[in-house]
């Protein structure tokens, strides 16, 4: 990964989508519950807002040589959307785009040598490389703005983004249960778990949606007639 090539077009694309969809909100609109229990579309658009500043806040301090968390504390990532998400429309619109250009600018800035580099969430918290951001980023645009309940759904990601989200969701802890998924339009499978378990089969799309813990997985199938729980994300 280099700098000229730090935010690739899956990233670049969603973000456009996402800025085109709250730019088409009514006002109204943003006090209504989003799809995420008791956040607003206002709630959502914060966090988006937030994620992408806490991004590139720590890719500056990277480029700086002065390491940063992404976030001060957990206690005050969630006061402070609680606070942005009490702003006026026009506020989060611009802070929106403003983050978006800014996260955009960091990434483009980070040195060669410097991808490898970690970032913790919180201090003392969990750490990630500088080159995950990008995908980080495009899962954060990519779900919320499905959880916007706004006119884009699940049903518009590409089966590309579905896998690549399948794949990170692998490489969590999401039920107390074992199991396999199979993508029936990818011909492509997935084990959860370290024992064997029931396979629950289904388009790329509704797996991913249902292992983030959204929706109650109604187009899909397990062979044991039963889907195993999943944590919310």
């Amino acid at each position: 990964m280099s700098a000229a090539n730090a935010e690739p077009e899956p990233l670049a694309e969603a973000s456009q989508r996402l800025i085109r969809t709250v730019d088409r909100l009514e006002d109204a609109a943003w006090a209504e519950p989003s799809g995420l229990p008791g956040w607003t579309r206002s709630h959502v658009v914060a966090h988006l807002v937030l994620n992408a500043e806490g991004l590139a806040g720590a890719l500056g301090g990277i480029v700086q040589g002065t390491p940063l968390p992404m976030y001060a504390s957990q206690e005050a990532r969630d006061r402070d959307i609680e606070d942005l998400a009490r702003e006026a429309p026009e506020v989060l619109r611009t802070r929106l785009l403003g983050a978006t250009t800014d996260l955009a600018d960091a990434l483009a800035a980070v040195p060669e040598d410097a991808w490898q580099t970690s970032v913790e969430r919180v201090p003392g918290g969990r750490t990630f490389r500088a080159a995950s951001v990008p995908g980080m980023r495009l899962r954060e645009v990519e779900i919320h703005h499905a959880d916007l309940d706004a006119g884009y759904t699940r049903a518009d990601w590409a089966p590309e983004f579905a896998a690549a989200l399948i794949d990170s969701m692998a490489r969590r802890e999401v039920a107390e249960s074992s199991f396999t998924v199979h993508a029936t339009d990818l011909d492509r499978s997935w084990t959860f778990g370290p024992a064997a378990g029931p396979t629950v089969t289904g388009r790329s799309v509704e797996l991913a949606w249902w292992l983030t813990g959204r929706g109650a997985g109604e187009e899909l199938t397990s062979d044991d007639g039963g889907l195993p729980g999943i944590e919310g994300w």
